[in-house]
């Protein structure tokens, strides 16, 4: 599927066909695995500026991203495991995973659509959550390569059928991964069906500036949201929107993480209701600066939520890339997306997909450094 937004990065990347790129602005790849028949790659792509980003088309997961400190030492900042079977077996937690068809929860694993009610898998309780029981993080996609004047990219393919996890309609989705010089990952979202359906993704990255020498506590974080969507004891959203002035999810100013935390039973687990003027606009969705590595994080989103969540559910049990002990508020997740349970919220924005439209977002992830 060769939609908008790809060819809209071949319009920009027109001139890479005639454009000699000097090292070390790259793209490489190498078989990690087989899962069944299909073969599982790990692509790494490199920028002018030494930033590296692993990609592999098992679950369209980010593995590693590589960034400098302020004294220039490249680490990785965002949680992983070292190998394949790891992320088959032990990624409960969706680690750097595309979450889809729908992100988050719908309340009682239920939906109803044009009359027609949808039981899908109930696999949080008696709800649904981040696509089911085999969700877009356990499938292998098909991969192609981009490159660019000034960046290099992953196009990752994947086909939904009729019914997988109970969605109607076969749902063609394209995730393209893009690393410019500005050290920004890009994503863009696209899909297409050919029965009307839902739809909501995101990526579920967990950040840690610190590159896991400590948790993210003292991570200063500011969101460009001045309400959210509180939620019931199952993270079910009430279908109100709800102030966050005077509350411990004021973020419209910069404090850190663990200022407020221990006043929440499960640390934070929300979706914040974005600024946004036309609904759908790239606009700035939060800013995370860590103090002692000098780096920063901007999230820039065309989506109309962020989900913020600290790990509260790690436990220690499990260890990740570079033997980092997964315990609780080790990562932070900043998930753009549409708000949980909207096909049961008739005032939330609609994630209804009918066939001849087409589901398109962008999210980028903008790193730096002082």
């Amino acid at each position: 599927m060769l939609g908008i937004f790809v060819i809209f990065l071949f319009m920009i990347f027109a001139s890479a066909s005639t454009t000699h790129h000097e090292p070390p602005l790259s793209i490489s790849k190498k078989l990690w695995g087989n899962i069944q028949d299909e073969e599982v790659w790990l692509y790494k792509l490199t920028n002018s500026n030494g930033m590296t980003v692993e990609i592999t088309n098992y679950g369209a997961i980010v593995v590693s991203i590589s960034t400098p400190n302020c004294d220039g030492e490249f680490e990785n900042v965002v949680l992983g495991f070292d190998n394949l079977t790891q992320y088959k077996t032990q990624n409960s937690y969706f680690m750097g995973a595309t979450i889809g068809r729908f992100a988050n929860r719908i309340a009682g694993a239920e939906f109803v659509l044009d009359n027609t009610s949808y039981k899908l898998a109930a696999n949080d309780n008696t709800n649904h959550s981040h696509g089911g029981r085999k969700g877009f993080d356990k499938v292998v996609w098909n991969a192609s390569e981009v490159t660019g004047a000034d960046s290099v990219g992953v196009v990752l393919q994947y086909v939904s059928k009729h019914m997988e996890e109970g969605y109607p309609g076969n749902l063609n989705v394209q995730v393209t991964y893009v690393l410019n010089d500005r050290n920004e990952l890009k994503i863009y979202y696209e899909a297409t069906t050919d029965k009307p359906t839902i739809v909501n993704l995101t990526h579920h990255s967990y950040f840690n500036l610190t590159a896991g020498k400590s948790t993210i506590l003292d991570h200063e974080l500011t969101i460009f949201a001045d309400s959210i969507t509180p939620t019931d004891q199952a993270w079910i959203p009430t279908g109100e929107l709800a102030s966050v002035a005077g509350t411990d999810f004021d973020f419209t100013k910069p404090y850190s993480v663990g200022e407020r935390i221990t006043n929440l039973p499960y640390g934070y687990n929300m979706n914040f209701v974005l600024r946004k003027k036309f609904g759908h606009e790239l606009s700035k969705a939060a800013e995370v600066f860590d103090a002692k590595s000098g780096r920063r994080l901007e999230v820039y989103t065309t989506e109309p939520g962020l989900q913020l969540y600290t790990a509260d559910y790690m436990d220690g049990s499990l260890k990740g890339s570079d033997n980092i002990s997964l315990e609780k508020n080790m990562g932070l997740c900043l998930e753009a997306q549409h708000f949980p349970d909207s096909p049961n919220k008739v005032d939330f924005p609609s994630t209804v997909l009918r066939p001849g439209q087409t589901y398109s977002q962008l999210t980028i992830y903008r790193f730096s450094r002082h």
